[in-house]
Order: C-alpha cells, then structure tokens, then sequence
C-alpha cells in the first residue's frame, strides 16, 4: 500500500512540476511550427548551406538588446559561439529578464557579407544598443566580415 501511495505522490509531484515549468514560459511572435531544433554550431560552421532556411535552435539567452529588447543573442552548443535572433523594432520585445534563460526560437536564416566600413557601422549600432557607444572603438573593428543572424519570428522563453 506504501509503495501504490508513494508513486502516486510521486506521479502528482512531477504532474506539479511540469505544469509550473509550462507556466512559466511565454511565447513571443508566431507560433513555433518546427519541432526539431537545429545545433547553433551546425549553422555557424556552413552559413552559407543554411542562408534562407527556416531552423528552430534552442540554447541560453546570454544577451539581450538593452535599448529595444529587439534582439537576444542566444549560446551555441559550442564553446565561444552565439546567434543573433534579430526582430522588427515592435514586433516582439524581450525583457531584460530573459536573459539566462532557455529560448526556443524559429526563424529564417540570413547571411550577409559585409565591407569593413559596414561591420564598423553595424558594430556601433550594437554599441549604442548595448549603452556602450561612448567608448566603442572602431580601430578595433575587423573586416570584412560574414554576418549571420536569425530573422525571428517566433520564440518561446522557458
């Protein structure tokens, strides 16, 4: 009877748990419509094998647009690698307190070449975006550079 008693508490717990870990998620955007997600490393490693494709990635959220909440830079399943999941300035806005969280995020791929002059150029909007325009450098800007983020369309913050 103790053994009945204690799966059924058990089972209850994890019923508990699971419904807290659903309600405390929010979905930003559009729905997600792909179910399986695509390593951040993979798409990195051939940008261009991945230019135009709708992929799902799933990793840490260790960066979040200050100014807008427009963006979230989201871990790699590798060392030292992240993607940017960029929106419409309105579209969707993530909180500050996204940060450290898990995202789910859908998207389509994009990739573009850019000219030294544009790198230094998008490096200072993320500057003013990040609050620390008054001491970016350009000088330590390189170029050029293939820019590869995630056109966002939908997210969910777990």
């Amino acid at each position: 009877m103790n053994i009945v008693r204690t799966a059924a508490l058990t089972l209850a717990l994890v019923a508990l748990t699971a419904s807290t870990a659903i309600a405390q998620s929010k979905d930003y955007g559009k729905a997600l419509t792909l179910k399986d997600a695509t390593p951040i490393s993979s798409i990195l490693k051939d940008p261009a094998a991945w230019d135009g494709k709708r992929v799902l990635v799933e990793g840490l959220i260790i960066e979040v647009c200050e100014e807008r909440g427009c963006w979230i830079r989201i871990a790699s399943d590798k060392a030292f690698e992240s993607l940017r999941f960029k929106v419409d300035d309105g579209v969707m806005t993530f909180p500050q307190e996204a940060k450290g969280k898990t995202v789910l995020a859908e998207g389509v791929v994009k990739v573009k070449s850019l000219t030294r002059e544009q790198a230094v150029a998008q490096a200072r909007e993320v500057a003013k975006e990040r609050g620390t325009l008054a001491s970016f450098d350009p000088a330590k800007v390189k170029g050029p550079v293939t820019d590869v983020q995630l056109s966002g369309e939908g997210a969910r913050v777990k």
